[in-house]
């Protein structure tokens, strides 16, 4: 039986696609949870509009994340924190702690979105990344200072 699929299904595929699965399993799974619908003529009609419609919503989220990428790349954020021997500091710095200096920044990230490329347990200068988009990746510094 050929369904078109309305969620993400990581054994079969995407969403929009259509795909062939035993009578059995889109009886009793696929259409009773309305992961899939029946690929019917009607089906296919609107799932091509729902599919320009998804490509314009994708280009858009897509043009915004590469703005605010932008933006982001020429931030440098700066954190204090108290240092002992060799400028080596007390604990290292998180992610949370960069989420919160992007708040005040003006920026909505969550932490969870937020890479460092290494560890930061010495005074200095690093680099952390913010994955905004599928496709789109911000790269911006972290400075990390004394607190006197």
């Amino acid at each position: 039986m050929k369904v078109i699929l309305n969620q993400d299904v990581s054994t079969l595929g995407n969403i929009g696609e259509i795909v062939n699965v035993r009578n059995g399993f889109a009886r009793n799974y696929l259409l009773p949870r309305g992961i899939a619908a029946q690929a019917n003529e009607a089906n296919e009609a609107s799932l091509k509009h729902h599919r320009r419609i998804l490509d314009k919503k994708k280009a858009t989220v897509l043009a915004e994340a590469k703005t605010l990428s932008a933006q982001i790349e020429k931030i440098a954020v700066t954190v204090y924190k108290q240092t002992g021997e060799d400028e080596r500091i007390f604990g290292s710095v998180t992610t949370a702690e960069i989420e919160e200096l992007l708040h005040l920044e003006g920026h909505k990230i969550s932490r969870k979105d937020i890479t460092l490329v290494e560890e930061i347990k010495k005074v200095g200068v690093y680099h952390a990344q913010v994955k905004l988009h599928s496709e789109v990746t911000a790269k911006f510094k972290v400075w990390v200072v004394a607190k006197q």
